[in-house]
C-alpha cells in the first residue's frame, strides 16, 4: 500500500508532462498580455528555482521561499539567509536580500527585492534615436515582512505583506501586496504539495509628474496617470522524491503558473543531490515565449559546517532573442 501511494505523484507529475497545452484553469493570457505593471515582480530572483525551471513553489527550503512560497520559510533552520543576484538582458541587474528567525512557533522574516536598469538615453519625437542628451533609469523595489507557522510536522503557512515601487524619470508608482502560501507535505509517500498567491492587493497609485516639449516649442507638464494592476499569480504545485539512497537524491517537481496577465504555464523540473555537496538541476517552463531550451544550474554545499550549511548557487537560461542570463546565489542556514 505504501509503496502504491508514492506511485501516486510521480504518477500524477508524468500524466501533466504529457499534456502541458492542456489549461487547468480559464486562460485570457492573449486578451490581458501587458495589462499589469510592477513586472520585476515576477522575475524569479534565486539561482535554484531558476535552474527548476520555475518549479519552486513546493521545493523551496531556504531563503528564497520568501519569492515563491513564504509558507516553506518554516522548513529551514532557525536562521536563514540568503541572496542573489541575475544579470539579465540589456544589462539589467535585479538584486535580492533574505533573512529568516525562528521566534517561538513562528517564524519571523523580511526580504528586499530590486531591478536597476542602468541609465538609459531620453529620446523624443523631436531627438530622433540620438536623444536629447538627457539620461533615466527605472527601478523597480519591493520590500516584505513575513509571519508563517508550521502547524503540523506536515503543514504550514505563511503571509507576507510589501511595500512595492516602480520609478522612472520623475514619476512613481506604489503599491501595497500580499503574498499567501501553504505547503502540505503527503506524509511519509515523499510528496509534497505547495500552494501560493502572489502580489495580491489594490492598483498601484502614481505620483509625480514628467514634463514634455509640444510641436509648438511648449512644454506640458503630465501628471495624471492611471493606476497599475499589480502581477497577481496563482501557483500550485508538487514535488515527489523519486529516489533518496545512501548518497543519493533525486527529486522532481512540477508547477501550473496561473497569471493575472498572460496565458498559463506548466513547468517541470528536477534536482540530484550527491551526499548533500552538489546538486545538479534542470526545468523547463511550457507555453513561455522566447524559452525554448531548458534552464540548468548546479549547487555546491560547503563541508565541515556542523549543524550550519553554507550554498553556492548558479543557474543559467537562454532567451531565443535577448540571450542568456546568469543568477548566482549564497544561502546560508544557522
Amino acid at each position: 500500500m505504501t509503496q502504491f501511494l508514492r506511485l501516486v505523484p510521480l504518477a500524477l507529475l508524468v500524466a501533466a508532462a504529457s499534456a502541458p497545452a492542456a489549461q487547468v484553469l480559464p486562460s485570457y493570457g492573449e486578451d490581458r498580455a501587458g495589462t499589469s505593471g510592477f513586472q520585476f515582480l515576477e522575475v524569479p530572483v534565486d539561482p535554484r528555482g531558476a535552474a527548476l525551471g520555475g518549479t519552486a513553489v513546493a521545493t523551496a527550503d531556504d531563503a528564497s521561499a520568501l519569492f515563491w512560497n513564504p509558507a516553506l520559510i518554516t522548513r529551514g533552520g532557525d536562521t536563514q539567509l540568503g541572496a542573489a543576484r541575475l544579470e539579465y538582458v540589456a544589462d539589467v541587474s535585479l538584486n535580492y536580500v533574505a533573512a529568516s528567525q525562528k521566534v517561538g512557533p513562528f517564524t519571523l522574516a523580511a526580504h528586499v527585492q530590486a531591478l536597476d536598469s542602468g541609465e538609459m538615453r531620453v529620446t523624443d519625437e523631436f531627438s530622433g534615436p540620438s536623444g536629447t542628451g538627457e539620461t533615466f533609469s527605472y527601478l523597480g523595489v519591493s520590500g516584505g515582512l513575513t509571519v508563517a507557522q508550521a502547524l503540523t510536522d506536515l503543514f504550514s503557512y505563511g503571509v507576507t505583506a510589501k511595500f512595492v515601487r516602480e520609478s522612472a524619470a520623475e514619476v512613481n508608482m506604489d503599491a501595497a501586496l500580499l503574498d499567501l502560501g501553504v505547503h502540505y507535505r503527503v506524509g511519509e509517500t515523499g510528496a509534497a504539495i505547495g500552494i501560493a498567491i502572489r502580489n495580491f492587493g489594490l492598483n498601484g497609485t502614481a505620483s509625480g509628474d514628467l514634463p514634455r516639449e509640444t510641436v509648438d516649442g511648449g512644454t506640458v507638464t503630465e501628471d495624471d496617470f492611471e493606476d497599475l494592476v499589480p502581477p497577481t499569480t496563482f501557483l500550485l504545485g508538487m514535488s515527489y522524491d523519486v529516489m533518496t539512497e545512501g548518497d543519493h537524491a533525486l527529486t522532481v517537481s512540477g508547477q501550473l503558473t496561473n497569471p493575472n496577465d498572460d496565458s498559463e504555464l506548466f513547468n517541470l523540473g528536477a534536482e540530484y543531490v550527491f551526499a548533500d555537496l552538489l546538486s545538479l538541476r534542470t526545468g523547463y517552463a511550457f507555453g513561455a515565449d522566447e524559452r525554448t531550451t531548458p534552464s540548468v544550474g548546479f549547487g555546491l554545499q560547503i563541508p565541515g559546517l556542523g549543524e550550519r550549511s553554507l550554498r553556492a548557487d548558479y543557474a543559467f537560461s537562454q532567451f531565443d532573442r535577448l540571450g542568456a542570463t546568469h543568477r548566482i546565489g549564497l544561502t546560508a542556514s544557522l
